[in-house]
Formats: structure tokens, sequence, C-alpha cells
């Protein structure tokens, strides 16, 4: 939501990037990719995955390729961020609500203008297209996630960025459909049919199942509230987009969502070399690190919000170390990686502990089969630099912030050898 108690200091230190319109030219400063690899992983920031001891492969991973030492989510909750990663803005989301589902009738936030929060509460996310105006980012929030100060910090907690009126209702996956590229969003434990109209599962059950019809009938009774949320649609921005969940183009639909473990999943593709151009990988909540309430205490949430190792889950912690470990010695051991060039970027999605004095700085490594490794990068960056940097391997136009003039190519991190 837009911080309506923003401090003069903080307006005269603050950062205002320069508008989009819409789509902008093709951006460039790497070499043209044949795959990319994102791995989204949750709510950690920099210094709490940096150097612990519960991570041993993600560290020992970033000490062997490059890393954005200065690198920043934008705004909270996760959605928001989701959404920033792959379209360039929040569309008008500052909440992790569920999508409104093939509703045709509901107006967008970006045509109305409106910004969904959770405080105050907003419906469901009425199905993301057209065009119009995103949420400002303010550089302290007040009024959203926190109520007051010291506020929550988004970015730096010194950059703002002002609401644009030109926002197009669109990711880079519409971007890639309609140049005839193939892109798959990967997520584990989605339901084992259709994840149409599902907004959480346990590869199982999801919100959509119909308990009374199971028989024998248990006491207490079985309910969805029972369902570990392992698979969240918050994590897979894709389908808040109208285009996806109706689908009109068969390759850019739900269909293009798949699980780890399924016949045309993540593993299965690595294996025989089949991947899309674009890949969007997603742990389950268990193994993301973000955990869950009700999964027991190897998946519980972090136990203190206090933004220090010493508040974390360290079974949550090395869940997520794992959970990337297998996926990268999985693409490492792919025919594809030993052919073209290809990236993978492993990121978190923001600092879910980012209450002043702790900025919603974030980790990126960024590992490639054919450029320089090692590098430690100073350079100031973002979910927004991240987005413009692959349209620039894929050879696609910027897109809404990524278009932003302040908003530079990682060439340093993505650089050929």
């Amino acid at each position: 939501m837009i911080s309506k108690t923003v401090t003069l200091g903080v307006l005269a230190t603050a950062l205002v990037s320069t508008m989009s319109a819409q789509e902008g030219p093709t951006p460039t400063g790497i070499p043209t990719l044949d795959h990319v690899f994102v791995v989204m992983m949750e709510n950690h920031g920099y210094s709490q995955i940096v150097n612990n001891p519960n991570a041993p492969f993600i560290n020992q991973y970033a000490n062997l390729h490059n890393v954005g030492t200065n690198y920043f989510a934008i705004a909270h909750p996760s959605l928001t961020n989701y959404l920033e990663i792959v379209g360039g803005s929040n569309f008008g989301v500052h909440t992790d609500n569920y999508p409104d589902w093939h509703n045709k009738n509901c107006t967008t936030n970006l045509a109305s203008g409106t910004v969904a929060t959770d405080n105050p509460a907003s419906p469901l996310i009425c199905p993301i297209a057209g065009t119009g105006t995103d949420a400002a980012t303010p550089a302290i929030d007040f009024t959203n996630e926190t109520q007051g100060p010291p506020g929550t910090i988004n970015i730096d907690g010194k950059q703002s960025i002002p609401a644009d009126k030109q926002i197009v209702g669109k990711t880079i996956a519409d971007q890639l459909a309609a140049k005839g590229m193939s892109w798959k969003s990967y997520q584990e434990s989605i339901p084992l049919n259709s994840i149409d109209l599902v907004n959480y599962s346990d590869g199982y059950f999801s919100n959509r199942t119909d308990f009374a019809n199971m028989l024998p009938h248990q006491n207490p009774p079985l309910t969805s509230a029972g369902i570990v949320a392992l698979y969240a649609a918050k994590h897979n921005p894709f389908v808040y987009f109208q285009s996806v969940q109706e689908g009109v183009d068969r390759q850019n639909s739900l269909k293009n969502t798949a699980d780890f473990i399924d016949s045309n999943g993540l593993y299965a593709d690595l294996s025989s070399g089949h991947v899309p151009a674009y890949s969007f990988i997603v742990p389950n909540q268990c193994n993301d690190q973000h955990g869950r309430g009700n999964a027991g205490p190897f998946c519980a949430f972090d136990p203190t919000d206090n933004g220090t190792q010493a508040g974390l889950n360290p079974a949550l912690i090395y869940r997520g170390d794992v959970a990337v470990k297998e996926i990268v010695n999985s693409i490492h051991n792919s025919p594809v990686w030993k052919e073209g060039k290809s990236a993978i970027v492993v990121v978190w999605d923001e600092n879910d502990y980012s209450t002043a004095p702790e900025t919603n700085q974030v980790l990126l490594i960024v590992d490639t089969n054919y450029g320089v490794s090692g590098v430690r990068s100073g350079v100031r960056y973002d979910h927004f630099a991240l987005l413009k940097t692959i349209e620039a391997g894929l050879g696609l136009p910027c897109l809404n912030h990524a278009c932003d003039a302040n908003e530079t190519v990682m060439s340093d991190l993505f650089g050929l050898k």
C-alpha cells in the first residue's frame, strides 16, 4: 500500500525511477542465451544466508560463481516480488491474495488505479490484463505489513518508486510466447491434475478437494484446513494473468506449469535435455525456506523475526540448501548444460525481516556455462535489473520498470570470460 506517512527526510533522499512506457527497446550487454533457469527461494535476507552453516551448498556454490553483493528485492509481500521479477511491475498488488480466477467482470488494479493490500484487506486479485497504473513503492511503508514506526523497509530504505501510469499487464511469458519461444513454471507439489482454480496444494489435496465425498468419513472430519500448503499460487505469478488463465495461446497457458517429478516435469525435462528457453523453478514451501505453520518442526516458520541467523529455524534453512543442491546438480548434469549458452540464477524473493533498520537486501547467485566466475559485484541491482538482464539474453524488449533508466543490465555477472 502507498505509505501516507513518509518523512520529509526520506522524500529528500529518495531516488525516483524514470517512468517506463510499457515495452521499450531490447536491452543489450550480455551474450545471447539459449536457456535461463531462475530458482526462487524465500523470505531471507542476504546476511541470513551468507556464511550460514546450515546452508553449506549454497555458500559453496556462491563462492564458486558470481554474487550480487548489493542486490535488493523491491517491496512486500512475496507475490509482489514474484510479479516484479517476471513482469517488471507490482501491477497494483501489495498482498498475497489468491487470484479471482476467470473473472471477466472485475476491474483490474491497473485499470482502477487502486492498490490491493493486506491493510486494509482487499478482495481477490482480478486477472491482470490491459494497461494502467501500478502501485507506488515508498522507501518505508508504515501501513501495510506494519502499522506505524519504524516501518517496513522497501528496497534499501532510501529509494522510492512512483506509480507508473503506463504499465502493461503482461510478463516475460507473454513476450516469449509472442516470439515463438518456450517457457515453463516448474512448481513443486502442484496437484496431480490441473492447477486451474488451485490456490494451494500438498501435491495430493488442494482447496478444490471435496472431502465430503471421501469415504468412510473420519472423526474429526478431513477438511482443507489440514492441508499443508506446499504449492502456493502466490509463488506462481503467471497464474494471476488473464492470458495464462484463459490460455487462448496454447503456448501460454496454465499447461505451462509443471511439477518437479511428472513425466513432463523439471527432472524429466532436464534428463532428456528438452527444456524451455525460460525456466521458472520454485521449490515447495518446505523446501524454499518459507516454512509452514502446520508442517512440523522441520518445516516450521523461523521462531524469531529479528533479521539474524540466530532467529532462524536451522532445519528450514538446511532443507532449502538441499533443494538448491538437487536442482543445480540436475541442471549441471543435463545435456543442455553442455551445449550453447545457459545461465542459472538463484535468488531470494524478499527479506521478510526488513523492519527498520533491516533493508530488503537479498542474495543473488549467477552461474553460467560460458562466462566469468568468482565475480563479487557491488553494483546496485534489483529484481527489475534481473528481468532486464534476462530479456537482454533472450532478445526480448524491456518490460515496464525494467525499462527505467536507473535499471542496468548485469554485464559483470553474466559476462564472457
